[in-house]
């Protein structure tokens, strides 16, 4: 068996808990070929947004990934690890339901990305106070935060691909083209980040922070997965899709001018200017062509897109509340603060 570079496959975290422990106890063991044996995860009483949870769940996602140096590759289908991380993903799902709340039968796709367009004149938040007073510093763990996502970027989106038809597939993969750069290798988004943190002075490497963010930062990332790797869940991927894309040129625009406030390097600068610009164009495809398309082949998803909206600003609202409150209390909003 070849094993990929190191380069590309990360080392294993450490553990928080009892839940992560499990996980990786496991991943240390060659997986079995023929037996399987449930393993029961002591989540009854456990915190549905806790850092253990989110650990456990983020190792399990990332065998669809890249995998971890030195773990054999036959876990990422192994039933047994499997079982593991839908114990995990039963607490996580059951509790953002539940945060989301009802639905109501009127409540639609449309009207809920026409509030996603409305900017608030005076909005709160890290990108607005980033613009507005925020530090370098600030500046830099708020990239360490995003590493995780960014260095991936597209990659848990463009799961639900093979789960579409039609104008809608066509329209989405059109806008993933961009996000993976037309083509170019040094315009693909992953890699403009990677030379955002290489230019912030920061580790580049791909999930060279996972022990360093809190719980907030890798459920951002876990409900991408989630969404992306389960077909029932498509809609929720899409009406999760259509947000980011949605609300990504305002906040991108304030980072923009929060990063020429500080006199940022150039690589800084580019990274989310490149999302301004492209991402207006998004916006109005994934609203007509990926979303409506959508819906109008399969009305019963409707319902789906909105909860998936919102499923993303709940757990977004959760770091950016984790974000400001450290800030204010003049702490870091990393486990482990940047050297």
């Amino acid at each position: 068996m070849t094993l990929a570079s190191p380069k590309l496959e990360p080392a294993l975290p450490s553990a928080t808990g009892p839940l992560s422990s499990t996980v990786l106890d496991l991943l240390a063991c060659r997986p079995p070929q023929r037996a399987f044996s449930l393993v029961a995860l002591p989540v009854a009483e456990v915190d549905p947004y806790g850092l253990d949870l989110h650990l456990a769940l983020y190792i399990c996602y990332e065998m669809h990934y890249r995998g971890f140096a030195g773990v054999d590759p036959r876990w990422e289908w192994n039933p047994e690890l499997l079982a593991l991380r839908s114990q995990l993903e039963d607490v996580f799902l059951e509790a953002v339901r539940l945060d989301v709340g009802e639905i109501a039968a009127d409540e639609h796709a449309e009207a809920e990305m026409d509030a996603l367009c409305v900017e608030p004149v005076d909005g709160t938040g890290p990108s607005y106070y980033l613009r507005d007073e925020g530090t370098w510093e600030q500046m830099r763990e708020y990239f360490a935060h995003r590493s995780l996502y960014h260095l991936k970027e597209g990659d848990p989106h463009a799961w639900v691909i093979p789960r579409l038809t039609g104008q809608a597939k066509a329209s989405f993969v059109a806008i993933e083209f961009d996000e993976y750069g037309g083509g170019h290798g040094d315009r693909v988004h992953q890699q403009l980040f990677a030379d955002l943190m290489d230019a912030a002075g920061l580790d580049a490497s791909y999930l060279g922070y996972l022990d360093a963010v809190p719980a907030e930062s890798l459920a951002v990332v876990n409900l991408m997965s989630m969404f992306g790797l389960h077909r029932e869940l498509r809609a929720a991927a899409i009406g999760h899709f259509a947000a980011t894309e949605i609300t990504s040129p305002p906040g991108s625009r304030r980072l923009v001018e929060a990063l020429q406030r500080m006199d940022a390097p150039d690589a800084c600068v580019h990274f989310y200017a490149e999302h301004v610009e492209a991402d207006a164009v998004h916006e109005q495809v994934v609203r007509v062509d990926v979303v409506a398309d959508l819906v109008a082949a399969e009305p019963h998803l409707d319902r789906d897109v909105v909860f998936g909206i919102r499923a993303r600003d709940l757990v977004e609202d959760r770091l950016a509340a984790h974000m400001m409150g450290c800030w204010a209390d003049g702490r870091s909003s990393l486990r482990r603060p940047l050297s």
